[in-house]
C-alpha cells in the first residue's frame, strides 16, 4: 500500500490563510498586496485566482 502525499489541498482553510480579506486585515498584509499591485501581478492572492 502506497503511502499518501503530504500535501492534501483544501480550497477554504488555503484562503483562511492566504486569502484577501486575511491579508487587508492586517498592516503587512497591505503592504503584501501593496507591493504585488506595484509590480502588476495578475493575482494579488490565492482569492483572485480562477
Amino acid at each position: 500500500m502506497k503511502q499518501k502525499g503530504t500535501y492534501q489541498p483544501k480550497k477554504r482553510s488555503h484562503a483562511k490563510v492566504h486569502g484577501f480579506l486575511t491579508r487587508m486585515s492586517t498592516h503587512n498584509g497591505r503592504k503584501i498586496i501593496k507591493k504585488r499591485m506595484v509590480k502588476g501581478r495578475k493575482a494579488l492572492t490565492v482569492s483572485d485566482r480562477k
